[in-house]
């Protein structure tokens, strides 16, 4: 199980399934984002039942990776 940002539970460890609402609710995005990028085929879930739909937070946190920066180049005064 990954342990990712779990409000209210913090070291404990994160829940293999999300819903699309608690999934964005921790990512920051709309609802409509993540069904967007599961209907291009972007992010795996699967249906539990005829109407819920979970992903795994494991898929998540690849599709929502950190980006690198780099440390400004300061110009140097003449």
């Amino acid at each position: 199980m990954a342990m990712t940002a779990n409000p209210g539970r913090w070291g404990q460890p994160a829940p293999e399934w999300l819903s699309l609402q608690q999934a964005a609710a921790i990512y920051g995005v709309s609802v409509d984002t993540l069904r967007r990028r599961i209907r291009h085929g972007q992010l795996p879930a699967s249906r539990f039942g005829q109407r819920l739909i979970r992903v795994r937070t494991e898929d998540l946190d690849h599709m929502f990776r950190p980006i690198p920066t780099v440390q400004p180049i300061w110009r140097r005064r003449a």
